[in-house]
């Protein structure tokens, strides 16, 4: 017999599994011995009250001993197979290539970047000299953007698909079984590219294929269906079906459905900066405490207010974490957040952005790359306000909020450095004045919030696509083009590692051979 109950502990006892039958056996009124082992089915952290708890959903075995779960999912022999084309290696392009062993169909999967281990020497010259290789960065790569930039496993894409699959797949590959239970699953940058690499392992063993350096410069079309691709090198793929999973900063993708005549649109995104406080401070707004307990991992928050009939919100919240440097072009600014696995940084950062609505930039209701140029716009003028070399243009919190420039900057953990400026020059009006008038008010929702010990490193501004590539609901593919799959986070159908994953799934299986 199995059965499933709801129980509170105290952080000290979360790793004492005997306490945690005792309580299990209270609770289910019968003799301890009767209980041959137990399972966490979910785990969180409640810290609503005074006293900080984890709460658990725990599967006891009565009487019964329980028998290992083994997810293995089937994989065909795919060497001589129909080919589907897949642009871009990120989740999406890699959770389709994985479903594609799956469904007996070859997968080509052509990456513009490098190998997760040859994007580290870029991603060095990044960090060191402010140096972006457009081919090869925090975005472009094996893995995607979210290979270096955390590993984030959160979403609420319950309803496009399995978020539980793609978590078991995850685990096969190398992340530790706590992403199947924590609610919010995290692996950590450090982890991360090892389990692609893995799974890149996976898809060449069963007769797949996987290009770096193969940048994709033209979708072949003749009579409304799809012929396949041409690469940077000259070479000509045929393929009846191409999935295009570029990722939300491969514009070079959207001017080429430009050139092709073939549908793409205006899609709000949001917009403002990335927000680094000592992770101390947090730790004791959220836990209620001067020093966190042992057993609780660096606390996490999430906020949101309404300042002038906007939306001010917290957004990919990295407990210490990294501020990294995103850009994917010369001469602009992208700022992005990351955690290695333990969150063992001394500083805590969040994306605090403000959504860009199609009436905020002029003609974007008729102009598909309105949004995208605005946000160009913007990240340039970030550039220029750090002076050059990737450094960012940074203010203090109460320094921000009051319009004073700050005379200094605390340490932080970006590393290209961070230049003293008025981010007043940077943001649009609409964003600036919404995050001066939510700052404070966060301060009342979350003690220690609103301080001069945090600081605003701009810009964030990838926190989606400003375009989205249109598909049909149920085929999936774009109206104009039989055979193309629109997908992931570029096409605007995704918002993170699994939502993406997910999306990429969907498509394949939506592929009719």
């Amino acid at each position: 017999m199995q059965k499933e109950i709801e129980i509170a502990l105290a952080p000290e006892y979360i790793h004492d599994t005997d306490y945690l039958r005792d309580i299990g056996s209270q609770k289910l009124n019968i003799n301890k011995d009767r209980i041959k082992g137990q399972h966490i089915v979910k785990r969180s952290i409640d810290a609503r009250g005074r006293q900080v708890r984890y709460r658990l959903r725990v599967l006891f075995f009565i009487d019964e001993t329980p028998a290992p779960h083994v997810f293995s999912p089937t994989m065909r022999n795919v060497h001589d197979a129909p080919s589907v084309i897949i642009v871009g290696a990120g989740p999406a392009g890699i959770f389709a290539a994985y479903r594609c062993l799956e469904r007996g169909l070859k997968p080509i999967v052509l990456e513009r970047g490098k190998s997760v281990k040859d994007r580290r020497r870029d991603l060095a010259l990044i960090n060191r000299e402010g140096v972006v290789n457009p081919e090869s960065n925090y975005c472009f790569g094996e893995g995607g953007a979210g290979t270096y930039s955390d590993g984030k496993l959160y979403t609420r894409s319950n309803k496009r698909g399995d978020v539980q699959k793609v978590l078991q797949i995850f685990v096969n590959h190398g992340a530790t079984e706590d992403i199947l239970v924590d609610a919010r699953p995290h692996i950590g940058t450090n982890k991360l590219p090892h389990i692609i690499e893995d799974m890149r392992h996976k898809i060449l063993e069963y007769g797949g294929e996987i290009r770096f350096d193969c940048r994709v410069d033209d979708i072949l079309e003749a009579f409304g269906k799809v012929k396949g691709v041409r690469t940077n090198q000259g070479e000509t793929i045929a393929a009846d079906h191409v999935i295009v999973a570029t990722g939300h900063s491969a514009r070079d993708m959207f001017y080429l459905f430009q050139r092709k005549g073939w549908m793409v649109e205006a899609k709000p995104f949001a917009l403002g900066v990335r927000i680094e406080h000592p992770q101390d401070i947090i730790d004791r707004a959220q836990y209620h405490c001067s020093t966190r307990h042992e057993n609780l991992p660096p606390a996490y928050y999430s906020l949101v207010e309404q300042v002038n009939n906007r939306g001010v919100f917290s957004f990919c919240m990295c407990p210490g974490g990294i501020i990294a440097p995103c850009a994917t072009a010369h001469e602009e600014i992208v700022v992005n957040g990351w955690s290695p696995s333990k969150r063992n940084n001394p500083h805590a950062n969040s994306g605090t952005v403000i959504q860009v609505n199609l009436e905020d930039v002029p003609d974007a209701s008729s102009h598909a790359f309105a949004l995208l140029d605005f946000q160009r716009d913007i990240e340039r003028l970030a550039f220029q306000a750090g002076g050059g070399k990737l450094v960012a243009p940074a203010q203090r919190m109460v320094d921000f909020v009051q319009n004073r420039l700050s005379n200094d900057l605390p340490d932080n953990s970006y590393k290209p450095g961070t230049r003293s400026a008025d981010l007043n020059a940077v943001l649009p009006p609409f964003v600036h004045e919404a995050l001066r008038g939510a700052l404070p008010l966060f301060g009342k929702k979350m003690k220690g919030y609103y301080t001069n010990e945090a600081i605003l490193v701009g810009v964030e501004s990838r926190t989606s696509s400003p375009v989205r590539i249109p598909r049909d609901k149920d085929s999936f593919q774009h109206p104009e083009v039989a055979g193309l799959y629109p997908c992931g986070e570029g096409a605007g159908y995704a918002g993170g590692i699994v939502s993406a994953a997910i999306d990429g799934i969907n498509c394949v299986d939506a592929i009719r051979v």
